[in-house]
């Protein structure tokens, strides 16, 4: 089988601008793919929600959800003093989990900024605490040699001027409550501002390789991309920080620049999302339990195995996973979250080759049954992961003459290619297939990974 090149299949992956009619900027399908490039082969990041919501410990959303006025919520940044907060553990842990990448809230939709700002006293310098912990942060995880993302929340529920609706955390039942409450807000201030703060995050922090925008939600009582100033924002972000990748969140979906990946959101997608019948560069963000932030009594934690399975099926159909953290108010991860981590730090020490830099299978490799495919073009080896483990005989069809080895990961142990036992798996196999003879026992490992080295 001819060695398929990275760089052909990166490139049809992403796809260019020729499915969009409005320019943000001019840059080449084969330009977008170097500047993607990185991100596409680390596949695996960490996702930080950390504000003052981890003070109540009651979901990221708890002033909307709880309607707790400006007034109320002000007690949580009045104390609000991270004494335990160590970057550099941070950063270990997420090195040692195996991600390449993360991204912290540095605004999220309370309008709190974790960085010390100039057009706001409502940020973290002016807390207890007293530093600016974005700075803190992107030095240790800069250090562990990790790409650096900023997530930015468009909405804010405490600026003065962002206009209400149907996001905000104060409730509106119809227009006329809207237009009364709106009296003397104006969004072209508060334009101004996301804009200056934004600006600030691409100037003050050396070089940022993400940015995370969150969210768009236009039509009746909603925000768009006039609401934001999207065009004229990402154009300020492309010129400051060319090399950056921005998510798809800013209501620019038709235009070219616009964005860079899509982002389905504690979603598993069916197959590679498209955009026009192309494939594009695709992100699934993650939560291990029911909130973003730090929540001490919700219970409803994804597993080892779950969470393996998310990170290898997403790999499979050509994405990436941004899988989050919600630190505690003191700047600690959460034990649950802690036991996660390492769970799965356990099994990329073994198994990471068949996640970095791989992708979608080619066209034409049937995917046995209970397992994932994940390619590397590079090297070409395909890499087959068993949810649930068979006995002894692992038929694959149509792979006759493609293997020129086959070995478990974890080990490097060889892994035999050999006739089937019993009528029933002769008759079972056809001329095309083969069969791979596995031990009876399953491998010391939560998900085994047959690493199969492919035919030129």
């Amino acid at each position: 089988m001819k060695k398929i090149h990275l760089i052909l299949l990166l490139t049809l992956a992403i796809g260019g601008s020729s499915f969009s009619q409005k320019k943000i900027w001019n840059e080449t399908e084969k330009e977008k793919t170097e500047r993607m490039a990185w991100w596409t082969e680390a596949r695996f990041g960490m996702f930080i929600h950390w504000g003052l919501y981890a003070q109540p410990a009651r979901h990221e959303w708890v002033k909307k959800r709880e309607r707790i006025s400006d007034k109320d919520y002000q007690k949580y940044f009045d104390v609000f003093n991270p004494d335990l907060f160590n970057p550099r553990e941070w950063a270990k842990k997420a090195k040692a989990a195996g991600m390449k990448y993360a991204v912290i809230t540095t605004k999220h939709h309370e309008g709190f900024s974790m960085f010390n700002s100039d057009y706001s006293d409502y940020n973290i310098t002016k807390t207890p605490y007293g530093k600016d912990i974005l700075k803190e942060w992107v030095e240790a995880f800069r250090a562990e040699g990790l790409g650096i993302g900023f997530y930015y929340s468009l909405i804010d529920w405490h600026h003065p001027d962002f206009t209400i609706d149907s996001r905000h955390s104060i409730k509106a039942n119809n227009k006329e409550e809207y237009d009364k409450l709106n009296k003397n807000r104006d969004m072209a201030v508060y334009r101004k501002y996301l804009k200056n703060q934004v600006k600030e995050l691409l100037s003050n922090y050396g070089k940022v390789d993400l940015l995370w925008l969150d969210f768009s939600y236009p039509g009746e009582f909603g925000k768009g991309r006039d609401d934001w100033g999207s065009v004229e924002l990402i154009k300020m972000v492309r010129k400051l920080q060319p090399k950056i990748l921005v998510n798809d969140r800013l209501d620019l979906k038709e235009y070219a620049g616009g964005w860079d990946f899509t982002t389905p959101e504690q979603f598993k997608v069916e197959k590679w999302p498209e955009v026009d019948g192309k494939k594009v560069p695709w992100e699934t963000c993650q939560t291990f339990s029911g909130s973003w932030g730090y929540y001490r009594d919700e219970h409803t934690w994804k597993d080892n195995k779950q969470l393996l399975t998310l990170l290898i099926e997403s790999v499979s159909k050509g994405g990436n996973v941004l899988l989050n953290v919600g630190p505690t108010a003191r700047g600690t991860f959460d034990y649950r979250a802690d036991e996660a981590l390492e769970g799965m730090g356990n099994w990329m020490k073994y198994n990471s080759r068949s996640i970095y830099s791989c992708t979608q299978a080619p066209e034409g490799f049937v995917t046995p049954p209970n397992s994932l495919l994940t390619y590397n073009p590079k090297t070409n080896r395909l890499y087959v992961h068993l949810l649930d483990y068979p006995i002894q005989n692992f038929l694959m069809k149509g792979m006759k003459g493609k293997i020129k080895y086959a070995q478990f990961l974890h080990d490097a142990s060889e892994i035999k290619i050999g006739k089937t036992h019993g009528a029933w798996g002769k008759e079972k196999m056809k001329k095309e297939d083969i069969n791979l003879k596995l031990p009876v026992n399953k491998p010391n490992v939560e998900i085994p990974v047959i690493e199969i080295f492919l035919n030129d």
